[in-house]
Protein backbone atom coordinates (compact mmCIF):
# COMPACT_ATOMS: atom_id res chain seq x y z
CA UNK A 1 0.00 0.00 0.00
CA UNK A 2 1.48 3.69 -0.30
CA UNK A 3 2.37 5.50 2.06
CA UNK A 4 -0.86 8.31 2.13
CA UNK A 5 -0.38 11.43 3.63
CA UNK A 6 -1.86 11.98 7.21
CA UNK A 7 -2.29 14.62 9.58
CA UNK A 8 -2.13 15.03 13.18
CA UNK A 9 -5.38 15.33 13.60
CA UNK A 10 -6.12 11.70 11.58
CA UNK A 11 -3.42 9.99 13.87
CA UNK A 12 -5.25 11.94 16.86
CA UNK A 13 -8.60 10.64 15.75
CA UNK A 14 -7.25 6.97 15.77
CA UNK A 15 -5.94 7.38 19.67
CA UNK A 16 -9.38 8.57 20.74
CA UNK A 17 -11.87 5.54 18.81
CA UNK A 18 -8.91 3.66 20.74
CA UNK A 19 -9.40 5.10 23.82
CA UNK A 20 -13.29 5.01 23.70
CA UNK A 21 -12.79 0.91 23.32
CA UNK A 22 -10.27 0.57 26.23
CA UNK A 23 -11.50 0.32 29.43
CA UNK A 24 -7.80 -0.02 30.69
CA UNK A 25 -6.99 3.27 29.03
CA UNK A 26 -5.61 5.31 31.96
CA UNK A 27 -6.64 8.66 32.16
CA UNK A 28 -8.71 11.00 29.44
CA UNK A 29 -6.82 12.31 26.22
CA UNK A 30 -6.23 16.13 26.68
CA UNK A 31 -4.20 18.58 24.15
CA UNK A 32 -1.12 17.92 26.63
CA UNK A 33 -1.63 14.18 26.22
CA UNK A 34 -2.30 14.35 22.54
CA UNK A 35 0.26 16.53 21.69
CA UNK A 36 2.90 14.16 23.59
CA UNK A 37 1.30 10.53 22.03
CA UNK A 38 1.74 12.26 18.69
CA UNK A 39 5.20 12.95 19.70
CA UNK A 40 6.03 9.33 20.68
CA UNK A 41 3.72 8.12 17.13
CA UNK A 42 5.87 10.58 15.35
CA UNK A 43 9.14 9.07 16.78
CA UNK A 44 8.10 4.96 16.29
CA UNK A 45 6.95 5.58 12.92
CA UNK A 46 10.47 7.70 11.79
CA UNK A 47 12.59 4.37 13.51
CA UNK A 48 10.56 1.94 12.95
CA UNK A 49 8.85 2.44 9.38
CA UNK A 50 11.09 5.18 7.92
CA UNK A 51 9.25 7.66 7.47
CA UNK A 52 6.86 10.32 9.26
CA UNK A 53 3.02 10.03 9.66
CA UNK A 54 2.47 13.56 9.05
CA UNK A 55 4.88 16.21 7.97
CA UNK A 56 4.15 18.77 10.87
CA UNK A 57 6.72 19.62 12.95
CA UNK A 58 7.30 19.73 16.80
CA UNK A 59 8.59 22.72 18.44
CA UNK A 60 10.23 22.71 21.93
CA UNK A 61 7.57 24.55 24.16
CA UNK A 62 7.77 24.58 27.88
CA UNK A 63 5.56 21.37 28.73
CA UNK A 64 7.49 19.39 26.11
CA UNK A 65 7.45 19.05 22.38
CA UNK A 66 4.07 20.82 20.42
CA UNK A 67 2.62 21.14 16.74
CA UNK A 68 1.40 24.57 17.08
CA UNK A 69 -1.26 24.56 14.68
CA UNK A 70 -3.12 21.29 16.32
CA UNK A 71 -2.57 23.27 19.75
CA UNK A 72 -4.88 26.03 18.15
CA UNK A 73 -7.11 23.90 16.79
CA UNK A 74 -7.16 21.80 20.61
CA UNK A 75 -7.30 24.79 22.96
CA UNK A 76 -10.54 25.41 23.41
CA UNK A 77 -10.81 21.71 25.99
CA UNK A 78 -7.95 23.86 27.98
CA UNK A 79 -6.96 20.20 30.12
CA UNK A 80 -10.67 18.81 29.83
CA UNK A 81 -10.90 15.59 27.70
CA UNK A 82 -10.93 16.52 23.77
CA UNK A 83 -14.33 15.50 21.78
CA UNK A 84 -14.34 14.99 18.61
CA UNK A 85 -17.63 14.51 16.53
CA UNK A 86 -16.00 13.18 13.39
CA UNK A 87 -14.48 9.90 13.68
CA UNK A 88 -11.54 8.74 11.87
CA UNK A 89 -11.25 7.01 8.69
CA UNK A 90 -9.14 4.10 9.17
CA UNK A 91 -8.26 3.61 5.56
CA UNK A 92 -6.08 6.29 5.41
CA UNK A 93 -3.45 3.91 8.00
CA UNK A 94 -1.42 1.30 6.38
CA UNK A 95 -1.95 -1.97 8.43
CA UNK A 96 1.85 -1.64 9.30
CA UNK A 97 0.81 2.25 10.55
CA UNK A 98 -2.08 0.79 12.06
CA UNK A 99 -0.40 -1.97 14.38
CA UNK A 100 2.48 0.75 15.23
CA UNK A 101 -0.16 3.03 16.42
CA UNK A 102 -1.81 0.52 18.45
CA UNK A 103 1.40 -0.23 19.89
CA UNK A 104 2.09 3.47 21.01
CA UNK A 105 -1.08 3.70 22.63
CA UNK A 106 -0.94 0.41 24.68
CA UNK A 107 2.71 2.02 25.27
CA UNK A 108 1.93 5.19 25.95
CA UNK A 109 -1.46 5.95 26.38
CA UNK A 110 -0.96 4.00 30.05
CA UNK A 111 0.75 7.22 31.50
CA UNK A 112 -0.73 10.44 32.45
CA UNK A 113 -0.19 13.50 30.55
CA UNK A 114 2.17 14.87 33.38
CA UNK A 115 4.28 11.80 33.33
CA UNK A 116 4.34 12.20 29.51
CA UNK A 117 5.45 15.46 29.66
CA UNK A 118 8.05 14.55 32.00
CA UNK A 119 8.99 11.40 29.80
CA UNK A 120 9.88 14.09 26.69
CA UNK A 121 11.91 16.28 29.17
CA UNK A 122 14.44 13.95 29.80
CA UNK A 123 14.81 12.87 26.41
CA UNK A 124 17.64 14.58 23.86
CA UNK A 125 15.21 15.78 20.97
CA UNK A 126 13.37 18.02 23.55
CA UNK A 127 16.24 18.29 25.94
CA UNK A 128 19.07 19.52 22.95
CA UNK A 129 16.61 22.47 21.76
CA UNK A 130 16.03 25.80 23.07
CA UNK A 131 12.37 26.37 24.20
CA UNK A 132 10.69 27.82 21.24
CA UNK A 133 12.62 25.88 18.08
CA UNK A 134 11.88 23.33 15.65
CA UNK A 135 12.95 19.58 16.85
CA UNK A 136 13.87 18.41 14.30
CA UNK A 137 12.74 14.95 12.42
CA UNK A 138 16.14 13.85 12.39
CA UNK A 139 16.61 14.33 15.96
CA UNK A 140 13.53 12.18 16.92
CA UNK A 141 13.94 9.76 14.23
CA UNK A 142 17.51 9.13 15.67
CA UNK A 143 16.49 8.85 19.21
CA UNK A 144 13.88 6.61 18.82
CA UNK A 145 15.87 4.54 16.77
CA UNK A 146 18.36 4.11 19.06
CA UNK A 147 16.29 3.77 22.37
CA UNK A 148 13.17 1.73 20.59
CA UNK A 149 15.54 -0.36 18.49
CA UNK A 150 14.32 -3.14 19.83
CA UNK A 151 10.96 -2.90 20.84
Amino acid sequence: MKHQEKTPMDVLKLFLKLQSIDEDSGDVITDLKAQKLLYYAQGMSLAKLGFPLFKDDFVAWQHGPVIPALYEELKEFGSRQIELNEDVDVRKFSDEEQKLLVGVYKTFGQYSAWKLRDMTHNEAPWKNVNIGDIITKESIRVFFSERYAGA
